[in-house]
Formats: C-alpha cells, structure tokens, sequence
C-alpha cells in the first residue's frame, strides 16, 4: 500500500514522502496513528492544502523535544539491583524500569521511546538510547550496581565483578589458615 507521510518515521522516509509499506503496517499502525495518509489524489490535495500546518506542529514538538534533551542529555542515573559475586543481576533492567526511573527524577518518557534492544542483565554502566523525537535521539548512562557506594565505586572506573573489587579481598593470597583457628579443638563434640 501506498501512504503520504505525515512526519518523518526513521528508516521510512521524510513528512510529504509517498512510501510503500506492507498493507498491516500501514492498516496497524501508520493510518491510525495518524502517521501517514492512503496516497489517493483526495488525500494529496488534502496534505498539500495542511502542510504548512503540519511542519509547523513537527518543528514544535522538535523544539520541545531538543529542550528535554539538553536538559537530560549526558545524565548518568543509578540503579540499585540484587546481584550474585560475579555481577549477574538476579533481575535485569528492562525499558519498562528505564522509564520509571526517569519518573522519579521528573522526566515524562514513553516506553516505546526507550531503545533498548535486549534488558540489561549485569552490573556496570550501560549507555540506553533514548527517541525524544524522530529527529531528536540521546543517551543516557545508568549505572548498575548492589547499592549505592558500589554506584560511586563503578562511576570512578572501577569493576566489581570479583571478590577482590566487591570485598577488598585478594583471593590470592587467602590461605586455609585465614578460614580456620588452628588452635580450635577439633573434638568440641567430645566436651559435651
């Protein structure tokens, strides 16, 4: 199916393009959403007669969007998770707790608008790719870790996925010894 662009969608083309799309994108979801037109000659004169109307709508929300972004832009925010020694996180971080992350510092982001191709699922700090726009693309930093000094540890370039960066252990040089008294008796059962 043929269909007149309403905005610019990425990978599809510019506002006022006629592109060919599959005929259930263009039922599902670019005609409802009020994205594209069918491309009939009703509905070019239709779009030509709003166009001015149209890129003036776009040219706002961009403006709107660019501003959200040179306040969030380059941001770094920290999530605190449960993870094993090995820094596998017993959950992971979908696109669903990037938003509600946000929320709470005040930033109104849609879920769709996060990309995020696979959740996070280890501890560090992970880039997240944000769509404010069709035009206006950021990244913002989370930090991922066990608690909050770990956070500040990890923001400083340190890697917590041993027992030595974790506990400020060297596994090296732990002998038997630093486990077990020597001097314990070892028939305690006996005394009583």
């Amino acid at each position: 199916m043929e269909v007149i662009l309403l905005e610019r969608i990425s990978k599809l083309g510019q506002m006022g393009e006629t592109v060919k799309v599959r005929d259930g994108f263009a039922r599902n979801y670019l005609l409802p959403l009020g994205k594209a037109l069918r491309a009939n000659a009703a509905n070019k004169a239709r779009f030509e007669s709003e166009r001015a109307t149209l890129e003036a709508r776009n040219l706002e929300r961009k403006s709107e969007a660019q501003k959200v972004a040179d306040v969030l832009a380059g941001k770094s925010f920290i999530v605190v998770r449960s993870a094993g020694e090995t820094g596998q996180l017993y959950g992971s971080v979908a696109a669903r707790d990037v938003v509600e992350i946000l929320a709470a510092e005040g930033f109104t982001i849609g879920r769709s608008q996060v990309h995020l191709n696979t959740p996070i699922k280890a501890i560090g700090l992970h880039d997240v790719a944000i769509a404010l726009h069709s035009e206006v693309e950021i990244k913002v930093e989370l930090n991922v870790a066990r608690s909050a000094e770990e956070a500040e540890r990890q923001s400083k370039g340190e890697t917590l996925t041993s027992a030595d960066a974790i506990y400020g252990v060297d596994e090296d040089a732990l002998r038997p010894e630093d486990f077990f008294d020597p001097e314990a008796d070892g028939n305690a059962e006996d005394e009583a």
